[in-house]
């Protein structure tokens, strides 16, 4: 059965609070199989038959809304679609594993949204930008928490969802998945 990663967007902030043991539980009863959070809340590694991640991140949402009137988005994303958001990532080699990030999208992001994003962000700070597959790479060049570039930001421009990991994370996570 393969294994998979929810990231979580919009849990443990404005006041969407859960517990990892209530989110493992919920999909537990869901029928995933060896469920388990791993590096920070919101990610959560579990066990499914194979199907698409697109649709298993709608599942998960309803989930969310169902089981706790929480708004989330779960991007969702296979072993091998991990390691290719590591090895594409354009800013690995000479970036901080804790200043370049992925941003999972949910959805693949239009190239004309992504030029209107970067322009408008040119003059704003000095993270690079990259575009990948249902994805944004990003060098928070200065750090995450003195940057303009938000995420509300960037899903207003790009017209989709996302939610943010560091390399460091990610390399973790995929250290537990195969």
């Amino acid at each position: 059965m393969p294994r998979y990663i929810a990231f979580f967007g919009s849990i443990n902030v404005g006041g969407n609070r859960l517990t990892m043991a209530d989110l493992r539980y919920a999909f537990e009863r869901e029928e995933f199989e060896n469920v388990e959070t791993v590096v920070a809340s919101g990610n959560v590694l579990f066990d499914y038959d194979d199907r698409p991640t697109e649709g298993l991140e709608d599942l998960l949402g309803h989930m969310m809304a169902d089981r706790f009137d929480i708004d989330s988005f779960a991007a969702v994303r296979s072993a091998a679609e991990v390691q290719a958001a590591i090895e594409g990532n354009p800013f690995v080699a000479g970036g901080d594993d804790q200043k370049v990030h992925t941003l999972f999208l949910s959805a693949q992001p239009d190239p004309d949204n992504f030029a209107a994003l970067a322009q408008t962000h040119a003059t704003r700070g000095p993270e690079r930008l990259a575009i990948g597959p249902r994805s944004l790479y990003i060098d928070f060049v200065n750090g995450v928490g003195t940057s303009r570039l938000t995420s509300a930001f960037i899903e207003r421009r790009m017209g989709c969802r996302g939610t943010a990991r560091n390399i460091r994370s990610l390399r973790r996570i995929l250290e537990k998945m195969v």
